[in-house]
């Protein structure tokens, strides 16, 4: 089939056009400029130069696909508010060309809102500022064949520029790799590449109005997380006041651990990976 996968410049989507390309799809890419269109296409990618707010370019190429993969979002918690209402804006745009075509979408969402290890059942408290999956839910009232990928908390590999790079880039401005409180809240983590497949395999098998779950690992409380961190950078590890982190402090208090047995089974879905711990327990992790 013929892909239309936005973010597929970005960490988790870069990985998934490489796998569709890999199993003998075909896939057109959104990028936000010429360098990163450049580097897309030498991969064998038609590329749609644009950003979430360029709506006509989002619904022609929606239109043109057999299906869309929506990985593309703004990460910035100064504005995390106006991020998640462009991400919702560019879901309808992509639903209202989908409506009556049977062409399925599958939406990216985390883990916030969701009960600690919520199962793919489990509804986010409808307060989360993420609105993708209530976007999603939307569509599929509208006939949409929308579903639906919770990512885990950290999308981890080397050369990640996600969550635990964030929190080794603070560690070295203040000088401490810190939790909040005793850090036995969670996180869940899952390989770029297991996540990935995760995509590709919800379009091959078709299941509509469904929820996966990018999950792979047992949940790892955050100190340990901040420990390796520590050790890796050569820095003190210490518990700090949710003050400490600013406007980081939600992510870094956030209990974010869920199950994805029943992705497994739908899916046929192991992760290969390594673990969380293990994968960012090594020097090329921390580029200087």
């Amino acid at each position: 089939m013929h892909v239309f996968v936005t973010g597929a410049t970005g960490w988790v989507g870069s990985a998934v056009v490489d796998d569709l390309l890999a199993a003998g799809h075909t896939v057109t890419g959104l990028a936000r400029n010429g360098d990163k269109a450049e580097a897309l296409a030498q991969t064998g990618t038609d590329v749609v130069i644009g950003t979430l707010d360029d709506h006509d370019a989002l619904k022609a190429a929606a239109q043109a696909a057999d299906a869309v993969v929506h990985t593309a979002f703004h990460h910035d918690f100064s504005r995390f508010l106006e991020s998640a209402a462009q991400d919702q804006r560019a879901i309808e745009a992509m639903g209202a060309v989908l409506e009556g075509t049977d062409k399925p979408i599958i939406v990216t969402t985390g883990l916030s809102g969701l009960p600690r290890g919520a199962s793919e059942d489990d509804r986010p408290n409808p307060t989360a500022p993420r609105r993708s999956e209530a976007a999603a839910r939307t569509l599929i009232e509208r006939g949409v064949r929308a579903g639906i990928v919770r990512l885990a908390p950290s999308v981890y590999g080397i050369g990640d520029y996600g969550f635990v790079p964030m929190v080794a880039g603070f560690a070295r401005r203040t000088g401490v790799s810190a939790w909040i409180g005793d850090g036995r809240n969670c996180w869940s983590g899952v390989h770029r590449l297991d996540a990935a497949r995760i995509y590709r395999l919800a379009l091959e098998q078709g299941l509509p109005d469904t929820v996966y779950h990018a999950v792979a690992d047992e949940p790892v409380p955050f100190r340990q997380i901040a420990e390796v961190v520590a050790r890796q950078l050569g820095l003190p590890a210490a518990s700090r006041p949710a003050e400490h982190f600013g406007g980081f402090a939600s992510m870094v208090g956030a209990d974010m651990a869920a199950s994805s047995a029943r992705t497994r089974a739908l899916l046929g879905w192991t992760p290969t990976g390594p673990g969380l711990l293990t994968d960012i327990d090594q020097p090329g992790y921390y580029p200087s």
